[in-house]
């Protein structure tokens, strides 16, 4: 007997994921009189938040990173924690009455047969069938962890794990550990490894744009907000300036700044800059060790591309994320970008009726921010389709 027999859900519209993207969008339908079924393949409600490091709180300030419908409770701090998200997100979906179906893996989403009363069939998992008019794609930027195999890997002999494996120092204890990578996490990971005593080291293999979370008080978020607002060269020429005249010249300890400014690195590229909460003090104190990009692992070791080698005994790869949206659409290509997310939020031609909110990466303020300009776009544009 077939251990997941076919069963067939029909609604008007599906959203897919319950993280913030996929509530955010589920509040802003319903306030619209549309009623979304909302599914997710994890067992509870904003599961990568609950999942993430202890130590991280939002590199974004609370009044600009509330999704629609609900602010931030008053007495949350500005930069508020993991788990001060992961108790929003749950009141968020209790507040606008959203009740995930959790457990439900999506195997594959294609275009339903004419004349089937639908537009999309979402196979899950579990052998269901969900047939609806409309689909959200909301299974966020970071959906599969990238982890590449370093050369000699086998004959290290310690342990090589990715970022999201990553909770706490304490399993590190007494270690030396190496960091690959330094966008964000990559930089709050060794310095939360530094705080608790383990010998942390970066490896950073290009420029980077490195800004402090706050200059002279003021939130930066709020700063290349505004910069956004100015013409391109005038505000990519401000937002250099005020990197420079802030961070400065790290070269002395091995980091090198990337040739265009924050802002522009932003919109062209989706890359956030490193926004900096004590990282830069630890390494210019020693505290943590700057190398270049690794050359080969050694067994015990690593040697990096400038002839050097040192010891270790865990490598931790913060080398990023991907929306691995594709193998979701076997039979229906998508329009994506260099960096693997959808050009568009409102799909168009193959793909009417599909909709991604949390994929671009690319706009001033943070990501959460982006999230609730998106979930009201698409919100209007699926309350109005005939």
């Amino acid at each position: 007997m077939d251990p997941h027999p076919t069963t067939r859900t029909d609604t008007d519209t599906l959203v897919i994921g319950a993280g913030p993207a996929g509530l955010a969008t589920a509040a802003c339908l319903a306030q619209r009189g549309v009623r979304a079924l909302v599914i997710d393949q994890a067992h509870e409600v904003a599961s990568s938040w609950r999942h993430h490091y202890e130590r991280l709180h939002l590199h974004t300030v609370k009044t600009h990173s509330a999704l629609p419908g609900l602010p931030f409770p008053a007495d949350a701090p500005r930069y508020v924690s993991r788990q001060g998200v992961v108790d929003y997100l749950t009141a968020y979906a209790q507040h606008h009455g959203i009740a995930p179906e959790l457990g439900e893996a999506v195997v594959g989403i294609e275009a339903a047969p004419q004349g089937s009363g639908a537009r999309w069939l979402t196979r899950t998992a579990r052998g269901r069938v969900i047939a609806s008019r409309q689909v959200v794609l909301a299974t966020g930027a970071n959906r599969q962890p990238r982890a590449p195999t370093l050369p000699h890997q086998e004959i290290f002999g310690g342990r090589v794990l990715h970022s999201r494996e990553y909770r706490n120092a304490r399993p590190f204890a007494g270690q030396r550990v190496l960091v690959v990578g330094m966008g964000n996490t990559g930089a709050e990971i060794a310095l939360d490894l530094v705080e608790h005593g383990v010998r942390a080291a970066l490896s950073v293999r290009s420029p980077i744009n490195i800004v402090y979370r706050d200059v002279l008080g003021r939130p930066t978020q709020l700063s290349s907000i505004l910069l956004s607002r100015l013409p391109p060269a005038l505000g990519d020429a401000a937002a250099t300036l005020l990197r420079n005249l802030s961070v400065g010249d790290l070269g002395r300890y091995g980091l090198h700044t990337a040739s265009v400014s924050p802002l522009r690195q932003l919109r062209e590229d989706g890359k956030t800059p490193v926004i900096d909460v004590g990282t830069v003090a630890r390494i210019k104190s020693g505290d943590i060790q700057v190398y270049p990009g690794i050359q080969t692992l050694l067994h015990g070791g690593v040697r990096f591309t400038d002839g050097t080698e040192h010891p270790f005994d865990t490598v931790l790869l913060a080398t990023g994320f991907e929306a691995a949206l594709g193998e979701l659409f076997p039979t229906t290509p998508l329009p994506l970008d260099a960096r693997g997310m959808p050009a568009d939020v409102v799909g168009q031609g193959a793909l009417a009726g599909v909709c991604f909110v949390g994929f671009d990466v690319r706009q001033p303020g943070g990501l959460l921010r982006a999230i609730a300009g998106q979930a009201q776009r698409v919100a209007d544009h699926i309350a109005t389709q005939p």
